[in-house]
């Protein structure tokens, strides 16, 4: 067979030529992966940023072309359609379209490469469907597109290779999953269809593999979900003996890890003057004489945060400080995060790329991508909550096989300090975060088999009974037999051989397949819900108003609505959310794309503004702004802070924070392994409970309910909750009812724990909020034509009113499970919240009464009273705490 062919010698030879003429060497894992490809093997290549993963994966399809086109130049006539790249981000797509391009060039293959995502014009659409590409670099949201064409199949008849770039980040969301069903279906069309993903930083090899290429029989052997069999990893950034490259299956998908070690240098700009008594934000911008110093030493720096409002305040700041300390930097410092008209990014990534640009002040925007030559280091302001996240931004310097990656970390606060010291003590133990995939998202399900239908069809299969005008009918009571042929079985079986509906069974197909035909028991009424018909054995789309909605709404990412920015005289800035843009009025400033902004008025969608002749603005503030702790940071802190306790500071930033730790100590305590400390103090604003879990935001919040919830129960009374990454804080007027250990294990107690918290989180409501992200995937609810979007109000408003029709006449429908479950899995992160319960319940107390505000407890405080009071008084009444303790502390 061709796929399992050697490649020949000549092919191999123009490959070396190409690696010396650019001053580089194979690496193992490369010649690998080019092995492993010329097998006919599929597989996942896991290397630390810029040691080559993209050449990796793309110079297996092309060896395998000039080997069977050895006399082949740029004067042939391009290849059929043989190779999908598949990007997470529209901005990646285009670097890697280039690079791609450029590594054909240089070989001289008449291959070509294009680009299609959703900017791509209509017009060069049209010509890709007529005259495809040799490879086409794509998202997941342009792929499912592709497959709701009934030629899609015709022009991928050539298809070899599929390649999905940034594995990791599609992995854990809907977004990987609409992936995995596209590769399935492309299987399908293609059985020897070869699949390779690219991955940097990730703590799930096997797991992120295995849903890579699929679990079922046309998954090339993996087995199920529970006994697939796994090649052997290394969890870390470490050299892998060759001998891991094997496998015992020679057909078996394959792990190729890189076997270079990437120099990662972290560094922390230490405050000369730290205060002892800190609080999220107040420390950042002083750093800023330090981080110009860095940024003038270097020839290119990538300033990463972590909000786009942090981008914005940060871009801003350097912008003034370099107007009269560093006029060298006047012009040379940009500004890139996702919520820019794409145009003014490309701008900056162009200027960034050809030297122009000093500094570039980012957000996740810039975390992946193909090489940026010409940055030499990256910082990152704030704690990157996450080691993944820290390996990823830190890989972005240096991008290029044997270069250092240098990162200069700039904390807000001084408690990031040990974030970052923790994050670092991770790093070398390499312990990096996994990524769940999910499992059986019926909404994301629900959308691929509309897309199907309204693409190629697929076969009817089953026993159905149709009305006299074709229209399908609701299906009787009785229980069908799941041994016999389902509707769509041949659909049902192809997916089923992904990892996320691996488990899939019979009676929930049957409920999809009801939910696209007649819209189930609630809905079976209205026509527009009937999306997907039967005609001669195969269910098609057959409305073109139903198709034409369908294309316009695939995809699964769901976010608060977006309105354009534009000035008045047309020029076009970017988006921002519309809760943001509901409270503005006339003659308001508000800074967005580097730019001070007077709000004018609201028109057909589109935020108008002109610029402000005001110094000051506000910044707009974009939901998922705030990132909580991972679960592997937050051990990490909890190993910081327990060696703080045993008298060991051995890093610089851990030394930094000694006299903070030291007031800590002599007022409370500093929590050791196995410790939770507990804090009751007394202020004018009431009675104050503080715990130190140090599990992160995320868990905090829901915990900081729960709390709240049973000590009102056992004696009712008002009780604040609030909570940080660090711990939690609980605020009643009266004295709360717990003072002995006794109390706390009643209260700490696992027991219960799914019970309560659905009744302290009224999940109901959550439920219903969630339920609107899960109608707009699943097509229950329209966005808008273009120029004419609906609202968040108004799609809030269309999603309750078919959440409560399920409620009342259709309770089993299962998208009211799959909110529910979300809520608890993604909003509340419930499992980790039972492992951190039954931690604090297994944990020594060790209850503290201290006259005053602790170091520990001073953050949660002023992080609680900035969401209550305006932003000058909440200053002033932290500046007059921060006095009372400072002099208390001498």
């Amino acid at each position: 067979m061709a796929e399992t062919a050697l490649f020949s010698s000549a092919a191999l030879a123009r490959v070396e030529e190409l690696f010396t003429r650019r001053g580089w060497t194979p690496f193992a894992f490369q010649r690998a992966a080019w092995a492993a490809y010329a097998e006919g093997r599929s597989g996942l290549i896991h290397a630390p940023t810029g040691m080559g993963k993209t050449q990796a994966a793309w110079l297996g399809p092309v060896l395998e072309w000039l080997s069977a086109h050895p006399a082949a130049t740029q004067r042939n006539a391009a290849p059929p359609l043989s190779v999908l790249w598949i990007t997470p981000l529209r901005a990646l797509a285009k670097d890697t379209t280039a690079a791609l391009s450029a590594t054909c060039a240089a070989l001289d293959l008449p291959w070509t490469v294009e680009l299609r995502t959703g900017d791509t014009s209509s017009h060069v659409k049209q010509r890709q469907r007529k005259r495809p590409p040799t490879a086409l670099v794509t998202t997941p949201e342009s792929l499912s597109l592709l497959l709701s064409y009934s030629d899609t199949e015709r022009q991928l008849r050539h298809l070899r290779c599929v390649i999905v770039d940034e594995w990791h980040e599609l992995l854990g969301s809907k977004r990987g999953t609409q992936t995995e069903l596209a590769l399935a279906r492309l299987r399908q069309w293609q059985p020897n269809l070869r699949t390779w993903g690219l991955s940097a930083t990730l703590g799930n090899l096997e797991q992120a593999l295995a849903v890579l290429v699929g679990v079922g029989d046309r998954a090339q052997g993996m087995g199920n979900r529970e006994d697939a069999a796994q090649p052997p990893i290394s969890h870390s950034f470490y050299p892998i003996p060759n001998s891991q490259y094997s496998s015992p299956d020679p057909q078996s998908p394959l792990l190729i890890a890189g076997d270079a070690t990437k120099e990662i240098l972290i560094e922390t700009l230490i405050p000369s003057d730290m205060e002892r008594f800190p609080w999220a934000g107040h420390l950042g911008v002083k750093l800023l004489p330090q981080v110009v110093e860095r940024v003038l030493a270097a020839r290119s720096t990538l300033v990463f945060t972590n909000t786009r409002a942090q981008t914005e305040l940060w871009f801003q700041a350097l912008i003034d400080y370099a107007v009269t300390e560093a006029p060298e930097l006047i012009g040379a410092i940009g500004l890139h995060h996702g919520s820019l008209e794409p145009k003014l990014r490309q701008e900056v990534e162009a200027r960034l790329a050809d030297g122009r640009l000093r500094c570039v002040v980012c957000t996740s925007s810039l975390d992946l991508g193909v090489d940026f030559a010409p940055v030499e280091q990256v910082m990152q302001v704030g704690s990157p909550k996450g080691v993944a996240r820290l390996l990823q931004r830190a890989g972005r310097s240096g991008h290029q096989p044997g270069a250092v990656s240098k990162v200069f970390c700039v904390p807000t606060h001084a408690f990031e300090l040990v974030e970052f010291a923790a994050a670092r003590d991770a790093m070398g133990r390499g312990e990096i975060e996994a990524r769940p995939p999910l499992a059986k998202p019926l909404d994301v399900l629900v959308q691929h088999l509309v897309t199907v239908a309204l693409g190629s069809g697929f076969a009817a299969n089953g026993q159905r009974e149709w009305d006299m005008n074709g229209e399908a009918t609701a299906p009787n009571d009785t229980a069908p037999n799941d041994n016999e042929a389902l509707p769509g079985q041949a659909l049902f079986d192809e997916v089923r051989t992904t990892y996320a509906y691996g488990d899939l069974t019979a009676q929930e197909w049957r409920w999809a397949l009801d939910f696209v035909t007649f819209g189930g028991a609630a809905l079976k009424g209205y026509r527009e819900y009937a999306r997907v018909q039967e005609r001669n054995g195969q269910f098609r789309v057959l409305s073109p108003q139903i198709a034409r909605r369908h294309r316009m709404s695939i995809g699964a990412i769901t976010s608060d609505g977006m309105l354009n920015v534009k000035f008045q005289n047309g020029g076009a800035l970017g988006a921002i959310e519309e809760s943001f843009a509901a409270r503005l009025k006339p003659g308001d400033t508000f800074i967005f794309a580097g730019r001070l902004l007077e709000f004018r008025r609201i028109k057909e969608m589109t935020v108008q503004v002109r610029k402000a002749t005001k110094s000051k603005g506000v910044v707009p503030r974009w939901q998922g702004g705030r990132m909580p702790l991972s679960s592997y940071l937050a051990d990490a802190v909890r190993l910081r802070l327990a060696t703080a306790a045993a008298g060991i500071y051995d890093t610089p930033e851990m030394q930094a924070v000694q006299p903070i730790l030291a007031i800590q100590q002599r007022w409370s305590h500093i929590p050791a392994a196995g410790e939770l400390l507990i804090e009751a103090v007394k202020t004018r604003e009431g009675h104050h409970l503080f715990l130190y879990p140090l599990a992160g935001y995320q868990v905090h919040e829901g915990l900081a309910s729960l709390l709240a919830y049973r000590l009102s129960r056992l004696a009712p009374r008002t009780i604040s909750a609030f909570a940080t990454d660090y711990g939690c804080e609980l605020l009643s007027p009266t004295p709360l009812p717990v003072g002995d250990e006794a109390s706390w294990r009643q209260i700490l107690s696992p027991d219960n724990l799914l019970e309560d918290i659905l009744l302290c989180l009224n999940a109901a409501e959550m439920a219903r909020r969630q339920f609107r992200d899960i109608a707009r995937v699943a097509g229950l609810i329209f966005t808008g034509y273009p120029g004419s979007q609906k609202s968040t109000r108004q799609l809030q408003a269309s999603s309750s009113v078919i959440y409560d029709a399920f409620v009342t006449y259709d309770p089993d429908n299962l998208l009211l499970e799959q909110a529910r479950r979300e809520v608890l899995e993604r909003q509340l992160d419930f499992g980790q919240l039972r492992r951190t319960l039954e931690g604090m319940a297994a944990a020594a107390l060790v209850l503290a009464s201290p006259r005053r505000l602790t170091p520990l407890a001073f953050p949660l405080w002023a992080s609680r009273l900035r969401s209550q009071i305006s932003s000058k008084s909440w200053s002033d009444r932290v500046a007059r705490m921060v006095m009372q303790l400072e002099k208390a502390a001498g």
